[in-house]
């Protein structure tokens, strides 16, 4: 059993043209509805449904306030890495880019993880390139040893994992994983990673089951926005989400809302997302949704940032590096993209709290000790 046999069920050519011909009845209809499945969250992202984003946004702030209160969860990433065996057109870490590549030492890991501790992070998210050979499962159950003292909390973003992997690893102390699709668009995937373990497209497809079926706490997925359709993307994304839930019922799931940033040897998104499509994507998923945490990076603008807080957002990063031992080690080195927002964790602590939520540094649910 896999989400393979759903995502084969549908037709994207299908999806787009069914979401394209929505009218402003059907909205008007989903909107009065106390409970919304999948028909209705497809009905939510429609161009139909832009004239009504006041609307949801009010709806998900009170779903999202009577879930998790006036909080916003910190966390930071932490790159490890950015050595990388695949070619994805759309990452400064991609193959054939000519940059050095740099993996930390220990040493330079407690370094960075000193930096990272004196800002108030007990959260921390670990991140690599994908490349087994030099990062694989080894060095990564290394590292979460290495600073398994240090934090509440230790997520990671590398490479899919077989499921015996990823029991090792959840042994070793991990609490999520993050992998996100990219695109469902088959053919789209394809042609955006023509090289590598990434290119096989069912493999990576699958890999949220594999850590359904390893009991891992808690699942991130998303689509990367501007490689395809987002709202048909997206679709995919919550018909992911609740496949899982319905399987995998003992974990949590998280949603994140990452758009292409400019990187070295960058690409020009296919499909533009503005910022109002996101806050209609961000409060039709609560709407579909109210325990679903939803996630915002530094990719956004200090603008958005400060105004998503109120649509339903659960967690957010401060003050990201995206680059190998960017905290201390080595600021210069290459990131995997530019972040937008670079304000200090300081900073955007004032600014959660200015708006009335509380900062949440440790989750007191996920006790390791």
């Amino acid at each position: 059993m896999s989400f393979k046999t759903t995502f084969n069920k549908y037709d994207w050519d299908t999806l787009e043209r069914e979401i394209y011909e929505i009218s402003e009845a059907d909205v008007l209809a989903v909107l009065q509805k106390e409970k919304i499945d999948l028909n209705d969250f497809k009905t939510l992202i429609s161009p139909a449904a832009k004239p009504y984003i006041e609307q949801m946004a009010q709806r998900s702030n009170s779903l999202t306030k009577k879930r998790f209160g006036n909080t916003i969860q910190m966390y930071i990433p932490m790159y490890l890495s950015n050595e990388c065996q695949n070619i994805c057109t759309y990452c400064g870490f991609s193959m054939t880019n000519k940059i050095r590549r740099k993996t930390l030492s220990d040493t330079e890991i407690l370094k960075e993880v000193n930096h990272i501790k004196s800002l108030g992070y007990d959260h921390i998210l670990l991140v690599t390139g994908e490349a087994n050979k030099t990062v694989g499962v080894s060095y990564i159950k290394h590292a979460i040893d290495l600073i398994r003292a240090h934090f509440s909390n230790i997520s990671i973003e590398v490479q899919p994992l077989d499921q015996n992997e990823y029991e090792t690893l959840i042994s070793a102390g991990l609490y999520a994983v993050l992998v996100y699709q990219e695109t469902y668009h088959k053919a789209t995937y394809k042609i955006h990673h023509p090289k590598g373990k990434k290119s096989n497209f069912d493999y990576r497809l699958e890999t949220p089951d594999r850590l359904g079926k390893a009991g891992i706490h808690k699942i991130g997925i998303g689509a990367l926005f501007g490689l395809e359709d987002w709202r048909v993307d997206s679709f995919y994304t919550a018909l992911h989400l609740k496949y899982l839930q319905k399987n995998y019922w003992k974990t949590k799931y998280s949603i994140s809302f990452p758009r292409l940033r400019p990187h070295q040897g960058g690409i020009d998104p296919k499909v533009e997302m503005t910022d109002t499509d996101l806050v209609q994507l961000i409060c039709a998923f609560r709407l579909l949704d109210e325990d679903v945490e939803l996630s915002i990076s530094t990719r956004e603008s200090e603008v958005f940032r400060n105004h998503c807080i109120h649509l339903g957002i659960t967690s957010i990063s401060a003050e990201s590096k995206t680059n190998p031992g960017g905290y201390s080690v080595e600021p210069q080195s290459l990131e995997q993209f530019e972040i937008s927002d670079e304000r200090s964790t300081e900073d955007i602590k004032k600014m959660i709290e200015s708006q009335g939520y509380e900062v949440v540094w440790k989750d007191w649910a996920n006790n390791w000790e």
